[in-house]
């Protein structure tokens, strides 16, 4: 009966089913399904991943109209689930578990360099690793999918593994030296290591990626992220953990000066510097609150700064607003700190 239902075609006139799908019939068990007391009959089906956006098409459509109209019609309630919800419930506890982990591997890291910086040093690294996965899953025409967070959670810890055997050489060479002597020295020293254990994983990996086999598939973005990010995370622990240390050891030296500054009497002029640098700094995030923080939590500027922009503000043109005022609010802060002081020196 299937085989002879025949369908109405686009170009006018009816085709039979059989030349448009494919069925199959076989013998299978009749069962009657119950949840929470109530019959559950499940309907199931195969998309075919030649065509995604064809797919988004059907999707939607039994989304939007072919599920409503059954519930209306025949009054019951339904549920569209299957690879894609329990995709969805994998990414979720993923998810959970990866800030579990990072925040384990946060504990630990602070614990054994007894600092709280250091540790924030080490994995600020790991974002800059999705730029090489990113790259990969284009460059071999691969979605992400759930198979991608696994490689993303081993690609962590190799990663933070050459951070912490880097900066540990830059501590031990800093004991009788500078620390920008010790950064150079350190990662010249430790540029045969990283690169020994990143090109060991990514060759004993790649042979994967040109693998045909169906059983491969499912493993290839798991491959792509450990290939593809270990190689560019390697250029960005010899380049970016380095400078991320300089700027942090600048920054130190900063807020070192600002505390001593604080502490001054109160009538001498390193207080003066030390109160307006306090308060431009308050300035700025509140300025960065108003414009970046307000456009990313609820997509448009308060009130006052709504026609600074057009709507709906985009995140450049954001940028571009935060930038411009942050310039004029330290302009103005060093105006006002150079006339201060000028009006104490005459006094």
């Amino acid at each position: 009966f299937l085989d002879r239902t025949l369908m109405p075609a686009p170009t006018g006139g009816f085709v039979p089913l059989a030349d448009i799908v494919r069925t199959e019939v076989r013998s299978g068990f009749r069962t009657i399904l119950r949840e929470n007391g109530l019959r559950v009959v499940t309907v199931s089906g195969d998309l075919s991943e030649d065509d995604p956006q064809r797919a988004n098409e059907i999707m939607e459509r039994l989304r939007e109209v072919i599920v409503p109209q059954i519930e209306a019609e025949q009054q019951v309630a339904a549920q569209i689930g299957g690879l894609a919800e329990q995709e969805s419930d994998f990414l979720s506890d993923a998810l959970l578990g990866l800030i579990l982990c990072l925040t384990g591997i946060y504990l630990v890291l602070s614990w054994i360099f007894a600092s709280w910086t250091r540790p924030a040093v080490i994995m600020a690294i790991i974002p800059f690793g999705l730029i090489g996965t990113i790259y990969g899953h284009a460059q071999w025409d691969v979605p992400l999918s759930m198979f991608t967070v696994v490689g993303l959670i081993g690609m962590v810890g190799i990663i933070i593994n050459d951070s912490i055997v880097l900066i540990t050489t830059v501590d031990e060479y800093e004991q009788d030296r500078a620390l920008v002597p010790a950064i150079i020295d350190a990662t010249c020293d430790r540029l045969r290591p990283v690169f020994l254990t990143t090109m060991t994983t990514v060759l004993g990996l790649a042979p994967l990626l040109y693998e045909s086999s169906s059983q491969a598939q499912f493993l290839r973005p798991t491959v792509i992220t450990l290939c593809y990010g270990l190689g560019f995370g390697m250029v960005l622990v010899l380049l970016l953990v380095p400078a991320l240390l300089s700027i942090g050891h600048d920054v130190q030296r900063q807020m070192v000066s600002l505390r001593r500054s604080l502490r001054l009497p109160v009538a001498s002029r390193g207080r003066d510097f030390g109160l307006m640098s306090v308060g431009v700094g308050i300035i700025l995030a509140a300025w960065a609150a108003a414009t970046l923080g307000a456009v990313l939590i609820s997509g448009s500027l308060p009130g006052l700064l709504a026609p600074l922009l057009p709507t709906p503000p985009t995140l450049t043109a954001t940028l571009g607003l935060f930038g411009a005022g942050s310039f004029m609010i330290c302009i103005m802060g060093y105006i006002i700190g150079g006339v201060t002081l000028w009006r104490r020196s005459v006094a």
